[in-house]
């Protein structure tokens, strides 16, 4: 069984806490894009954990983790990252975490680059992580980047990093007119965060065609949502990578597999970090109200998330390009202090009445139309059947079914792993 778990929206959706509860019936749990440029919270009885580059089963001891081909890895991140997981109990080795050889490293030029340009664009920027993330993935597909699994051959990196630095300081120093990186000091990070990482890099390709030969249970996990991915998001404004569910085993490594469940997550309302159009969008206190309510602040970066009511035009429309089978609602709980709750049910573009999802300048000249739903004003976070919640709060849930066009298997009325409600 193949399972793919990805975002419908803008991402933030809380795919973490579904992949977390979810992967207690997964033997193996792959990320197989981006890089440290979002972030997965996860609650558990050990704590909170905040996971940038690690896939969330490795809260899971019996869980193996993949790092495919298809991310980009901050080497000093994953490094930290880990220490800061075993320093709160989490057991991590070769046994449990594999790094796929074929992963591109994200290097300190990717992340100086991607922070110059933001800085240049000024009050047109893309509203960059400045993680390095658009640098690297362009390094990629310009042959221009060094591999994980260069980092078990040094001997073969100097020569390669030397073309690369020549090329890279191009830029650094001429484009935007800071000091270059040098070869000297590209090397020695390479060994210093690389000889930690040396004992997880392996052919994850191999390893997880005998795992799906032998019957393992597979689930893929996404980081952002469909509304960022390079092809089908709001370009620009979208990530550098494929947060599609179809490119799960191509990033994962075996291209040659399909999918047997797509679950697609997406929030009782909208969020959204970044730049680029968010036609829900709330503003003054109506927005701060449910930014407070529903702590919605960036896991990676700290920035406070832009909100707005649930988008069904959006929403509709992540569900088709991921191709969900079924859907997980999470944060339920967090719209019982509203008495009337907002929905988008159809964008207003130039005068004309749009339901289906449009793209470029009609996207960002869209007007949002609302109707609200009545809400049920009382805690719902000890519901843990569906007929246990309110009256109006199953009928909320059942209009986001019915909206878009998808069932709805699990609704989240809380953080806690045994908040949830299974349909």
């Amino acid at each position: 069984m193949l399972t793919s778990i990805v975002g419908i929206n803008w991402g933030d959706e809380g795919k973490g806490r579904m992949v977390d509860l979810l992967s207690e019936q997964e033997d193996i749990v792959c990320r197989y894009q981006g890089g440290n440029n979002a972030g997965h919270t996860v609650v558990n009885e050990r704590g909170t954990f905040i996971l940038n580059l690690l896939p969330s089963g490795i809260l899971r001891p019996e869980v193996v983790n993949i790092m495919g081909n298809g991310m980009v890895i901050d080497i000093k991140h994953l490094c930290g990252e880990i220490e800061k997981l075993r320093a709160g109990g989490i057991d991590i080795s070769p046994a449990n975490l594999k790094v796929s050889d074929r992963a591109i490293i994200c290097m300190p030029y990717n992340v100086a680059q991607d922070c110059l340009e933001e800085e240049r664009l000024a009050d047109a920027k893309y509203g960059s992580t400045r993680r390095g993330i658009a640098p690297i993935y362009g390094d990629k597909y310009m042959k221009k980047g060094i591999r994980m699994g260069d980092l078990l051959q040094p001997e073969a990196i100097g020569d390669e990093l030397k073309n690369i630095l020549e090329w890279k300081n191009l830029t650094i120093e001429k484009v935007y007119g800071a000091d270059p990186f040098t070869y000297e000091d590209m090397l020695a990070y390479l060994k210093d965060y690389g000889a930690p990482l040396k004992d997880y890099i392996c052919d994850v390709g191999e390893y997880l065609e005998d795992a799906i030969a032998a019957g393992k249970r597979v689930m893929f996990e996404a980081q952002l949502g469909a509304l960022r991915d390079i092809d089908f998001g709001i370009y620009p404004y979208t990530s550098s990578s494929s947060t599609i569910a179809a490119y799960g085993p191509i990033g994962a490594g075996v291209p040659g597999h399909k999918l047997d469940r797509v679950i697609g997550i997406m929030k009782a309302y909208s969020t959204c970090v970044g730049e680029g159009p968010f036609t829900a969008e709330m503003f003054g206190d109506e927005a701060e109200e449910l930014r407070k309510a529903g702590g919605e602040y960036g896991a990676a970066t700290g920035r406070p998330r832009r909100v707005g009511g649930f988008d069904v035009v959006a929403s509709r429309y992540g569900v088709r390009v991921q191709g969900a089978t079924e859907i997980a609602v999470t944060k339920l709980d967090i719209l019982s202090y509203l008495d009337n709750i907002p929905v988008v049910v159809s964008y207003d573009v130039n005068g004309k009445t749009v339901d289906r999802f449009p793209t470029g300048k009609a996207l960002a000249d869209a007007k949002p139309n609302v109707e609200y739903l009545d809400g049920w004003g009382e805690d719902i976070t000890s519901c843990r059947k569906f007929e246990d919640l309110p009256e109006n709060a199953q009928k909320y849930v059942k209009y986001l079914e019915n909206a878009v066009g998808a069932p709805v298997t699990y609704v989240s009325v809380g953080a806690e792993r045994e908040q949830i409600i299974v349909m």
